[in-house]
């Protein structure tokens, strides 16, 4: 049953990956665009089938990972929007609001059904704390170091918070750490390889997400 499930996840995620490759292809977005100015066929971010290949791998992984839970729309959805601001901060140095908002509240709205149905309020309020927290030290980061840190990744660490912390505290503290290893190690293979510059900047939302997902991922292996 969960293979099955797994597959269709596989077959669902290719499309959301197409979806999400011509959404980032035309940003940034005109203010009154359209959900056809934005998803209907027309340029793309990254030549296929990169994102389309990861989306569907990704959000395979994530239904082998929370199995057919109630928790599982939740992570999905933050499964299609992070590639969505990876490749956006990637190509733009940017994590739009028009992005990171919506799925902070929508996550909040899923992680609400779970709650409601297992009973699970005390993760509930451990992910809306977990959310705060991570808001609160990132806001704090960025303004001790602003060039270090945007507006952009305060907002996308409350969201990564709310899932982190529906996990536990200690996914908290991992998830908030393993950004900086991610984007030490990412940095430090580009200087070997001469991509960058000592005076190289990288944007950190990528790292940030690939920390979280990493220690979302590793909690499935935990007792």
């Amino acid at each position: 049953m969960l293979a099955a499930l797994a597959l269709v996840a596989l077959v669902l995620g290719a499309v959301a990956g197409v979806l999400v490759n011509r959404a980032a292809g035309r940003f940034p977005w005109p203010a009154d665009a359209g959900v056809r100015e934005l998803l209907g066929p027309g340029p793309v971010a990254v030549r296929p089938p990169v994102i389309e290949c990861g989306t569907a791998l990704l959000t395979a992984l994530t239904v082998l990972r929370s199995g057919l839970t109630w928790e599982l729309a939740a992570f999905l959805l933050l499964a299609v929007a992070g590639v969505l601001l990876a490749v956006i901060d990637l190509q733009h140095r940017l994590l739009p609001n028009r992005v990171v908002l919506p799925a902070l509240a929508a996550g909040a709205a899923l992680l609400l059904v779970p709650a409601l149905a297992d009973g699970a309020w005390d993760a509930l309020l451990r992910a809306v704390l977990g959310a705060a927290a991570l808001f609160a030290v990132y806001l704090a980061l960025a303004l001790v170091s602003p060039g270090g840190l945007g507006m952009g990744d305060v907002k996308l660490a409350a969201l990564l918070g709310l899932y982190l912390g529906w996990l536990g505290w200690g996914a908290v503290l991992l998830g908030a750490l393993a950004g900086f290893v991610v984007q030490a190690l990412v940095a430090l293979v580009l200087l070997a390889t001469r991509r960058i510059g000592l005076r190289g900047e990288l944007p950190f939302g990528p790292a940030m997400l690939a920390g979280a997902a990493l220690v979302i991922g590793a909690t499935a292996l935990l007792p």
